[in-house]
């Protein structure tokens, strides 16, 4: 069970590369225990260690209590297995992609702006604002996330919700939902 001495823990939160270093030391071998009942691929496993150990020496600072450390860690480990499965589903994700794609290419130009400028109407501000700073003004992530004001990842997390949104908005199963309503009007 991951438990650090409280005093190595706020010591390496504060940047003390010694107590950092011994931190990631000490932590290792629940690491990869862990690591070991998560991946299923065998050849993953120091892969995935290694990952988790860069994401915690980055981010140990915003680990609230050291208590909360093991379960933070743990689902990191988790995420970091998962990602060969998420690659996987990326694949089928580009299908998709490619169906709404011949999809779209049948619509009217126009119909299609239409759509698309009530899509981002009825999207709540903070999704509307980092769709329209990333896909229109083509800002980088980072430039986006200094605009708002929010973290990088903050910016990528709101960004894929609002591709999401608007997706969902455009598919065709709402298309015909709101032809639907229009036509009882």
């Amino acid at each position: 069970m991951i438990r650090p001495d409280r005093a190595l823990f706020v010591a390496a939160q504060a940047g003390d590369p010694v107590a950092l270093d011994r931190l990631l030391r000490e932590l290792q071998p629940d690491i990869r225990r862990y690591a070991r009942r998560q991946c299923h691929r065998a050849s993953a496993i120091e892969d995935v260690v290694q990952e988790a150990l860069l994401v915690l020496y980055r981010r140990v600072g915003k680990v609230r209590d050291p208590l909360a450390l093991a379960a933070w860690i743990f689902r990191v480990v988790t995420r970091l297995c998962m990602l060969p499965v998420l690659g996987f589903l990326r694949g089928v994700e580009a299908l998709t992609e490619r169906h709404e794609a011949e999809y779209f290419a049948r619509l009217p130009t126009d119909e299609l702006r239409l759509d698309l400028v009530r899509a981002l109407e009825s999207l709540p501000a903070m999704y509307r604002d980092v769709i329209l700073l990333r896909d229109m003004e083509q800002l980088t992530i980072s430039e986006a996330a200094a605009c708002l004001g929010i973290t990088r990842e903050a910016t990528k997390s709101r960004l894929l919700r609002a591709r999401a949104l608007v997706r969902e908005f455009l598919g065709p199963d709402a298309r015909d939902a709101r032809d639907a309503r229009e036509v009882r009007r």
